[in-house]
């Protein structure tokens, strides 16, 4: 058996627990855990999925996550896979959640803010690139390079982000 994680409802409660890919190929919601990223200047993370990654690939996006693990809460998951994919430590805020339709199955997203003040060692498996971004980078960079679609819904929903008009184009990242 792969990945456990919790069945959930439309209201985010509790229903059993369940294999996560048999939760996916069912359409059945479970719980993910994201943080968006920024540095002490304000600046947000971006990230490149690799190339050989299932889910994807190639994709970008802004959150840092996976699944909320059975018995965990949205907060612990949340500052889990900072350790994991970034290697760092920092305080997750919560910030919103929401039932994402999602590109490949429903699930609660769990949204989670965090300044990250240590150096960056991301886990190549996850992460392929990365740079931090301002707002507007951001805004131009979601014009013009692939994005994870759910990320995508999330940062809509997302209170504390306006999309302003670009002023400097994102970072050029390195292609495989």
């Amino acid at each position: 058996m792969g990945e456990l994680v919790e069945r959930v409802d439309e209201q985010d409660r509790v229903l059993g627990v369940v294999d996560r890919e048999e939760a996916i190929r069912n359409g059945w919601p479970h719980r993910i855990a994201t943080t968006v990223c920024r540095d002490p200047r304000g600046r947000v993370l971006l990230h490149r999925r690799p190339e050989h990654v299932s889910r994807f690939p190639g994709h970008y996006n802004w959150l840092i996550g996976g699944g909320v693990e059975v018995g965990e809460s949205y907060e612990e998951a949340a500052a889990r896979e900072l350790t994991e994919e970034l290697g760092v430590r920092a305080p997750v805020r919560f910030a919103f959640k929401f039932l994402c339709r999602g590109a490949i199955s429903p699930y609660w997203l769990g949204v989670h803010e965090a300044v990250v003040t240590e150096p960056l060692t991301p886990d190549p498996s996850e992460i392929a690139w990365h740079g931090w971004v301002g707002e507007a980078e951001l805004s131009e960079a979601l014009r013009t390079w692939l994005f994870v679609p759910d990320g995508v819904d999330a940062l809509r929903r997302h209170p504390g982000f306006s999309t302003p008009t670009a002023a400097t184009p994102p970072p050029t990242p390195p292609r495989p």
